[in-house]
């Protein structure tokens, strides 16, 4: 958990994508927010390529860090923040790191 927290922490500071797997599926995502929602640590990212089980490969998801497995910093950079669709924003407990702030635990 210890390597995984400082790959995301960086990733995110450094706005660089990240490959993972997720309940079985490759997946290519901007890291935007890192931290506990609900007493569950948790990624929320935006998925830019790869698979999914909903059929849907490309938008924003959570990914409960526990179920998060073979995690790579890649060398591409995202642009920052994006807009959520919906305009809402999550309620973090804590909040670990974030594109959209420069404030980060």
């Amino acid at each position: 958990m210890e390597a995984l927290d400082r790959l995301l922490r960086v990733a995110i500071v450094e706005r660089r994508l990240v490959s993972f797997t997720l309940h079985g599926r490759p997946r290519i995502a901007e890291p935007h927010d890192y931290g506990v929602i609900k007493g569950v640590a948790t990624l929320f990212c935006y998925q830019i390529a790869g698979e999914s089980n909903s059929g849907k490969p490309i938008g924003w998801r959570n990914a409960a860090i526990d179920d998060i497995s073979g995690l790579r910093v890649l060398n591409e950079r995202f642009a920052g923040a994006r807009v959520a669709a919906t305009g809402k924003h999550k309620t973090w407990d804590r909040l670990y790191a974030s594109v959209s702030t420069r404030e980060q635990a």
